[in-house]
């Protein structure tokens, strides 16, 4: 939570030269049709406090959470139905797997997500995460069958009036995050953890993942965060694009040669 408060205080909030700015009106930060909103039970899209999290919002983080890690540990430990038809199933590594893949998907897919909510209700929006149940499927059936997995979740959602600067700032609240994560790790991996066989591996898995989300997120193609971010200030979104683009390549680069 510390990290969070943080985190917060670190996205500048020019109110002076952004005030006259008119306020939009949106019902969802990925645009998803309102279709999706059919997981509101009553009451839940009232505002609550920041850092509130309702029933809902908790259970479809878990389920979320539980099918990326699943999916993941099977890619990634070649126990998917392609590796095992074709060679042998490594059971053995499925535990190691397990928990390399949850510690990846927390600190990458869940505090991606957060930083998004907790920006958002910093400018007193409703916001919460809500599955997409048709990605997570997917995600799961290539993690059980192929040795790839794409994921799709879900997405922070939230309800209010909100101006193009506070859209951006909320927008590279979840890549930022993710690069910051990745800078930690990267220096802790090559410097310190690089030849130790499990921590390091832990490590470096985890600033993969983080490096990959945020570019990936950062692109500027349909529903993505760069969109938004370019609206806002073309120069953060290159500045943070560029980043997370080196922190990838270094950390994909040594860590495919390590493993």
């Amino acid at each position: 939570m510390i990290f969070f408060k943080t985190f917060i205080k670190m996205i500048p909030v020019n109110r002076e030269s952004n005030m006259a700015e008119e306020r939009k009106i949106h019902t969802s930060f990925h645009d998803i049709s309102p279709r999706e909103y059919m997981y509101f039970p009553k009451g839940t899209i009232e505002m609550g406090k920041p850092g509130q999290f309702s029933r809902t919002e908790i259970i479809h983080l878990l389920i979320s959470i539980g099918v990326l890690t699943i999916a993941f540990s099977f890619a990634l430990t070649e126990n998917n139905l392609i590796n095992g038809l074709l060679g042998e199933f490594k059971f053995n590594k499925l535990p190691f797997g397990m928990m390399l893949s949850f510690l990846g998907v927390v600190t990458a897919f869940f505090v991606h997500e957060l930083s998004h909510k907790f920006i958002a209700q910093k400018y007193g929006l409703w916001s919460e995460f809500r599955m997409y149940p048709r990605g997570l499927g997917l995600a799961l059936l290539l993690g059980v069958c192929t040795p790839f997995v794409f994921a799709a979740p879900g997405a922070v959602m939230f309800r209010g009036k909100v101006r193009d600067f506070e859209m951006g700032q909320i927008a590279v609240a979840g890549p930022l995050a993710n690069i910051v994560i990745a800078a930690i790790t990267l220096p802790l991996y090559l410097f310190v953890f690089y030849e130790t066989p499990i921590l390091g591996q832990i490590i470096g898995f985890v600033c993969l993942i983080n490096s990959v989300l945020a570019t990936f997120n950062l692109l500027p193609l349909g529903p993505l965060d760069g969109i938004k971010i370019i609206r806002w200030d073309v120069n953060v979104w290159i500045i943070s694009l560029i980043t997370a683009i080196t922190l990838m390549m270094i950390i994909f680069i040594r860590f495919t040669v390590s493993s």
